[in-house]
């Protein structure tokens, strides 16, 4: 697959779960499907930052059920997926020789994947008639999403 195409769809996990996709990025470079190795990301590699990366996402998992979680557009949480995004478009572009056309396409999916994702779980919200079985499939899609990224990874 292409690399710009699996940059993109990292972008759209990034708009959906702001450190799952950084998780990936790391878990994929410590397994050897992306060789960071020389580079300024090469820390994503280690075990510890796959680990530490690991907790945050799950732990992200948990304060997006939580009623005083913001709105993934208000610009903090917006400018969030953005930035993780463009560092793993970053670290997808590093490994491939493709550094500003990967960040470029990670950006539109994660712009694609924030406002997609919310209007998506707002539409399973009403079809479920509360929030919380939305978000379980939108964990599960971006988790689904990242699984399948790392294995596409040429």
């Amino acid at each position: 697959m292409d690399i710009y195409v699996l940059a993109l769809l990292t972008g759209v996990i990034a708009g959906l779960r702001t450190v799952t996709a950084p998780t990936m990025i790391s878990w994929a470079a410590f397994l050897g499907r992306l060789n960071l190795a020389g580079t300024w990301l090469s820390i994503l590699g280690s075990i510890w930052s796959a680990i530490i990366l690991t907790v945050f996402a799950l732990v992200e998992f948990v304060t997006d059920q939580l009623p005083t979680t913001p709105s993934r557009t208000v610009p903090v949480q917006f400018g969030a997926r953005l930035a993780s995004a463009a560092l793993c478009g970053a670290a997808l572009g590093l490994a491939h020789d493709k550094l500003a056309g990967s960040i470029l396409a990670a950006l539109v999916g994660a712009v694609i994947g924030t406002l997609g994702g919310r209007a998506a779980r707002g539409k399973l919200a009403a079809a479920f008639g509360r929030d919380m079985p939305a978000a379980f499939v939108e964990d599960a899609v971006a988790v689904i999403g990242a699984i399948l990224i790392g294995v596409c990874l040429p």
